[in-house]
């Protein structure tokens, strides 16, 4: 893949063999931000786990202090009284039959899926369409429930879904670069300590291999797992 030049100047100003704190590849990544518009951030974190075993599939969910700096676009399939909820509550798509026939034809323009349980019948029979795009509803992740107001409201508030790829990587966004440091640097070191928090029993060796934080149009940078807060909590208590 060929670069330009903005790309090409702000890589020469990171050294991709460093290994920094979470504030100091944050302080990076905004200087190197070049683009007109406001970049996002992203990290991405490599995991000693092996996610061909259904025990170290590592998903869930988790709220980012500063939020994630996009309104997620929430479908809800949900009928009666609950389908009623989820439109207060403001989701964007709200359906039970309609909306499952809608997705199934091509409609794919949300980024959260909910269902309540007793939908999960019809909505299971989308799983070529949901699944691949990592959109489809799971217990697991909050995203089947009867309390669908509240998942609404956490998932348009900053609550992200997070699960693990074929070969142990976790990315997530956590923000624009138009955030303040301390806003990046809190919710970088919130998604470390999540993951962290559910760190598989059966997961051996190194957990956390790498972190990695970038913006759209920027190079990675590299963070030291063992110079997190987590971390160092861990050897303070040892």
């Amino acid at each position: 893949m060929k670069h330009g030049k903005k790309y090409i100047n702000a890589l020469s100003q990171v050294n991709r063999e460093e290994l920094i704190t979470i504030a100091e590849a944050v302080e990076k990544v905004k200087a190197v931000a070049t683009a007109k518009f406001d970049e996002t951030v992203e990290v991405a974190i490599r995991l000693g786990v092996d996610p061909r075993k259904a025990e170290q599939l590592v998903r869930g969910t988790l709220s980012l202090p500063a939020g994630t700096g996009k309104t997620n676009r929430v479908a809800v399939f949900a009928a009666g009284e609950y389908a009623q909820a989820a439109r207060d509550a403001g989701a964007d798509f709200v359906g039970a039959e309609d909306l499952v026939a809608k997705v199934a034809g091509g409609f794919l323009d949300f980024d959260i899926a909910i269902a309540t349980p007793d939908l999960m019948g019809q909505v299971g029979g989308l799983g070529r369409v949901l699944g691949p795009r990592g959109l489809m509803p799971n217990p697991k992740t909050g995203t089947v429930t009867m309390d669908v107001a509240k998942a609404v409201g956490e998932f348009k508030g900053g609550r992200v879904e997070y699960r693990c790829d074929k070969v142990g990587n976790v990315q997530l966004r956590v923000g624009k670069v138009s955030f303040s440091k301390d806003d990046l640097v809190s919710n970088v070191q919130a998604v470390v300590d999540e993951l962290t928090r559910v760190k598989p029993a059966s997961a051996k060796g190194r957990y956390i291999m790498s972190i990695t934080i970038s913006s759209t149009m920027g190079p990675g940078v590299k963070i030291d797992p063992t110079r997190t807060k987590e971390h160092e909590e861990v050897l303070a208590n040892a």
